[in-house]
């Protein structure tokens, strides 16, 4: 390709940040030279920039010492540049699928605007910065004009009509920030002048490069997942809320959508008890672990290769009908029916782990609740502090185990016979009331109340209870982690088995023969 001499000019914006404080800053030649009080704010259009930028990656299979590593970039994922050069043309889901998924037309729906509002950090070398001997050449080298009132001009060698410019030596300018995100373009392909923002320094040396990347990409904390399951209900359509199979969005909507109602709805055992934006120092599982726990239980494929025992509220793979005819209001109402009856078998027990528990409570609490009335009503065996039923663990223990017996029994019980109503925009509180209060008519609700029982009479102490025996601590503490969700619910399956009724005990008997539990 032929090196073109014609150029550009970029309008940029000054913007000064420097504080009496930094002036305290012990600064030192060459590696820590004191930078420049300012940077520019410019937009550029991508194959542009990317024509004339370089990257300094770090290599750690040289054997060269890591302070002798000019380069401050992690190894560039191609793959990852390809995801975001997807996004850019459609957007969040859509780029996550697979190939095949993309090319059916069958997820169109899921199509999006593929913005990139964050800025792609640069410096611009200058005529005395060198990197391995190398320099830019004079005919390469970037500009900055600076004017009145902010107002600077960039000055940048630019592709003639039919070619790309390509650097005679060194690349004149250097990412410090979004090489993912550059990369996601090719050189002079400027995607129908699809501009990205620039933050540009001038001369910044090696050292306040890296410090920049760490802090940009290190130090911020990124968003918890439930505050992004949260913000679900602003992202999606009306159309994902009527399927099942395909990407986990579809799912995961679902998940977050029921979540939502056991949070709100007054009659919930959940009521105002979900973390719903993963917050520290506010009580409550968190939606994230509610979100995970159902797409593992009731919300997954109800049958496919892999699939033992489906999900009750799912869909065969490849398809998006559920098995069972129910609507998203009634399907909140039989999970917050499944927790009623076990909040009310727990509430009923005088198990001892029961009353170990609400002696615990009362001994910590000391009768202060914070001013919290509600927790004056809430048996500490259901909702305490020490109850495993407060935890991530114990409410995915309990979703996958009512999944597994009621899945199993849809057969033999009229699950298909209660009535459905259209699904609409917005979860209907009032409609989720209605079919709550006509689930009792049926024959399935028996048998939770039946599950509900048994359940209650396992054993639901976390393993930090206090005046634990150390072989009880050990047996509770195996709940606890990821491999501690594969072992409560195998022992769940198994006391199901031995404490529950006869047509319980067959289910549980059944469910852990075909998910080879034993």
């Amino acid at each position: 390709m032929s090196k073109a001499t014609s150029r550009r000019q970029v309008p940029a914006l000054r913007v000064h940040q420097w504080l009496p404080e930094w002036d305290d800053v012990v600064f030192a030649e060459p590696s820590k030279r004191k930078p420049p009080d300012h940077f520019f704010v410019l937009s550029m259009t991508a194959g542009s920039l990317r024509a004339l930028c370089g990257i300094e990656r770090r290599d750690a299979t040289t054997g060269k010492r890591r302070k002798s590593d000019a380069g401050i970039q992690r190894s560039h994922d191609e793959s990852r540049s390809q995801e975001i050069a997807r996004f850019v043309k459609h957007g969040y889901p859509w780029s996550v699928l697979g190939r095949r998924r993309r090319e059916s037309g069958e997820f169109d729906d899921l199509k999006q605007p593929g913005w990139l509002p964050t800025a792609i950090v640069i410096n611009i070398r200058t005529p005395k910065d060198q990197l391995g001997g190398r320099k830019v050449h004079s005919n390469d080298l970037v500009s900055v004009e600076e004017g009145d009132n902010g107002v600077a001009m960039l000055d940048h060698p630019a592709s003639s009509d039919g070619d790309v410019w390509v650097p005679q030596e060194l690349e004149p300018v250097e990412v410090i920030d979004g090489q993912h995100r550059l990369w996601a373009f090719e050189p002079g392909e400027d995607e129908a002048d699809f501009d990205l923002p620039v933050v540009a320094f001038v001369g910044l040396a090696r050292s306040w490069q890296a410090y920049l990347f760490w802090t940009i990409n290190i130090k911020p904390k990124r968003i918890n997942a439930s505050l992004a399951y949260d913000l679900y209900p602003l992202l999606r359509n009306q159309d994902w809320l009527e399927r099942f199979e395909g990407p986990a969005v579809y799912r995961e909507t679902r998940a977050q959508e029921l979540t939502e109602m056991l949070w709100a709805h007054p009659a919930s055992p959940w009521h105002d008890r979900i973390n719903m934006l993963g917050e520290r120092g506010v009580q409550g599982v968190r939606q994230a672990a509610w979100v995970r726990a159902l797409t593992s239980s009731y919300v997954k494929s109800s049958q496919g290769p892999g699939v033992r025992i489906g999900g009750l509220f799912g869909a065969p793979v490849g398809k998006h009908e559920t098995v069972l005819p129910w609507s998203r209001e009634q399907q909140a109402a039989f999970l917050i029916y499944v927790w009623q009856e076990i909040k009310d078998a727990v509430e009923a027990s005088d198990s001892a782990w029961a009353k170990q528990l609400r002696e615990a409570e009362a001994e910590a609490s000391g009768g202060d609740t914070g001013g919290d009335e509600a927790a004056n009503e809430r048996d500490p065996a259901f909702a305490g502090r020490y109850s495993l039923l407060n935890t991530d663990q114990g409410v995915r223990g309990v979703l996958i185990v009512t999944n597994d017996l009621c899945f199993l029994a849809t057969e033999s019980l009229d699950f298909d016979a209660w009535s459905a109503r259209e699904v609409t925009e917005s979860a209907d509180e009032k409609e989720v009331s209605r079919q709550l209060a006509s689930l009792s008519e049926f024959k399935m609700a028996s048998f939770v109340r039946e599950i509900a029982k048994a359940l209650a009479k396992f054993d639901w102490r976390t393993s930090g209870t206090p005046d634990l025996t150390e072989d009880e601590r050990l047996r509770q503490a195996a709940y606890r982690g990821s491999s501690g969700y594969r072992e409560l619910r195998r022992q769940l399956l198994a006391h199901l088995e031995s404490s529950g009724p006869k047509r319980v005990a067959a289910l549980a008997t059944r469910a852990r023969t075909d998910l080879k539990l034993d």
